[in-house]
């Protein structure tokens, strides 16, 4: 990270889930750190922790996730290399070639990559993309075709459309590229 960095602890209601969110952000020009803590309740009660890292261009390089819940402990190492290659657990992922970015289940702060990258959060766009979706609390991996167009400024940043398959929701991110209100999701506290 560079001098420009900026650290934000952001905590979100994570209405899907029935349950909360804080992550640790450090925010630089065009990469990111973060670790957070979740906990949910549906379907069943569960925690989550996740340590994210990404490249220049805010591109994944690596996103560890641990999970609890009734079933018992499981972790997942998922790894993006240079020439594009994803790994969970040191397997290789196939599908995913051309994807930059991971996408963790029920965590608003991994839709903050692409539209970082893109600047979706600032100007007029629309974008699609290839992402490694991780399901939570199951620790899958799958490849998830995801649309984000920007709809126009709000009070405290934009509204961004998220449109993957058959789900659609206007979400709305800060000056920074953070979800503030994800509807159906999540809203920061």
């Amino acid at each position: 990270m560079t001098d420009t960095t900026t650290t934000h602890v952001r905590t979100w209601h994570v209405t899907a889930s029935g349950g909360h969110e804080t992550a640790w952000i450090e925010l630089g020009a065009d990469a990111l750190r973060a670790h957070g803590r979740a906990m949910g309740v549906a379907p069943a009660p569960y925690w989550v922790t996740y340590e994210l890292e990404t490249g220049e261009e805010f591109v994944t390089r690596r996103l560890r996730v641990g999970v609890e819940d009734a079933d018992g402990v499981r972790e997942l190492d998922l790894r993006r290399d240079d020439a594009g290659q994803w790994t969970a657990d040191g397997r290789d992922l196939p599908g995913l070639a051309g994807a930059l970015d991971c996408d963790l289940g029920l965590c608003p702060l991994t839709n903050t990559m692409p539209v970082r990258r893109h600047g979706l959060h600032l100007a007029p766009a629309e974008r699609t993309f290839l992402m490694a979706w991780v399901a939570v609390p199951a620790l899958t991996v799958e490849p998830s075709r995801q649309t984000y167009t920007h709809l126009g400024p709000t009070e405290h940043g934009a509204r961004v459309r998220y449109a993957a398959g058959d789900f659609r929701a206007d979400v709305e991110f800060d000056e920074e590229g953070l979800v503030l209100d994800y509807p159906g999701l999540a809203r920061a506290l």
